[in-house]
């Protein structure tokens, strides 16, 4: 397998970066940072700088891999004081979600937008011919459970509540059109659950123990849901138990 995650140096990610290095059906991963890569080397393992924003460095990162696997997007954005490396954006000062409508900023909402959701869909375009095989190859976007509009029952956290909506849609009508184009290619969100990441950090204090999950069985999690999976099941919201999430 030839393996590219997106945000390879952040905590979800990285954790990907070392199952897939011990998996013995792994060729080659690839894997981005946005400002410092990971000190982690291995023959399997080439890291790419990538400003997930910018549809140039996307587009130039297409044309350097043109066969891949599976594509994983580990990018994820939910408050300014979250570590550049996790955020990818450019530091603005610190931000924190909304707990109000009357705390809507429209510059923190399209930051949200621009990396909960910008980032998949450029991804979707520039990869869309390098996930083109006659065997089973995978996209699959790091979601929220937050982003299912159905499961809303608490309101607050606009910005990252609609960027993870949109987010879902994407998914769902790349899905679509990848089953008519691309029928071999499994396209599906996925909720990692509440993970010890730096994006969560100024939220762990309200999450039981139990429920917060360390990024490698995260990754274990997602890598048992791929095992399963087929390009039938194209199109959904999983979470980290394998349940389907309603939109």
């Amino acid at each position: 397998m030839n393996i590219l995650i997106i945000g390879g140096s952040g905590g979800i990610g990285f954790a990907l970066v070392e199952h897939f290095l011990l998996a013995s059906e792994t060729t080659m991963i690839h894997a981005t940072f946005c400002r410092h890569s990971h000190a982690l080397v291995s023959p399997k393992l080439v890291w790419h700088q990538l400003d997930v924003t910018s549809e140039q460095d996307i587009q130039t990162l297409a044309a350097a891999i043109p066969n891949i696997d599976i594509v994983i997007n580990a990018v994820g954005f939910l408050h300014q004081s979250q570590s550049q490396g996790q955020s990818q954006g450019p530091s603005q000062g610190q931000c924190m979600p909304e707990k109000s409508v009357s705390q809507f900023s429209p510059d923190f909402f399209h930051k949200n937008i621009q990396l909960n959701t910008t980032s998949t869909l450029l991804l979707a375009k520039h990869f869309a011919q390098a996930l083109r095989s006659k065997k089973p190859t995978y996209f699959i976007a790091l979601s929220a459970r937050i982003g299912s509009i159905e499961d809303n029952q608490l309101g607050g956290w606009i910005s990252y509540r609609c960027s993870k909506a949109a987010l879902n849609m994407a998914i769902k009508t790349i899905s679509i059109e990848w089953q008519y184009k691309n029928p071999t290619c499994c396209v599906f969100s996925f909720h990692p659950g509440t993970t010890d990441t730096a994006l969560s950090t100024p939220f762990q204090s309200k999450v039981p123990p139990h429920k917060l999950f360390p990024p490698h069985l995260v990754a274990q999690k997602l890598v048992a849901l791929m095992n399963t999976v087929t390009p039938s099941d194209t199109g959904k919201f999983f979470s980290f138990d394998g349940s389907e999430i309603p939109w």
